[in-house]
C-alpha cells in the first residue's frame, strides 16, 4: 500500500508545484495579482493537507512514502519548467 501512497504523493506534488508555477506566471498578467496569489495558496494548501491526511490514513509509513512522492514531483516540475 505504500506504493499507492508514493503515487498519491507524486500526484499531490505535481498538482501543488504546477499550480505554483502557473500562479507565478499568471500573476504578472492579471489586474489583481494579490488575489490570485492568495487564492492559489489557499487552494494548494487545502488540497495538500487534505490529500496527505487521506493518503496517510493514520499510518506513518504511508506519510513517509507520500512525502517521498512529493519530493520526486518537485524535482519533475523543476526540471520540466527549466528554472
Amino acid at each position: 500500500m505504500e506504493i499507492a501512497a508514493f503515487g498519491g504523493g507524486i500526484l499531490l506534488g505535481l498538482i501543488h508545484f504546477w499550480g505554483l508555477w502557473w500562479t507565478t506566471r499568471q500573476s504578472m498578467t492579471v489586474s489583481n495579482p494579490m488575489a490570485l496569489i492568495l487564492g492559489s495558496y489557499l487552494l494548494r494548501l487545502l488540497t495538500m493537507l487534505l490529500g496527505i491526511y487521506w493518503i496517510m490514513d493514520g499510518r506513518w509509513q504511508r506519510l513517509v512514502a507520500c512525502f517521498a512522492g512529493i519530493l520526486i514531483a518537485r524535482l519533475i516540475v523543476l526540471r520540466s519548467a527549466r528554472f
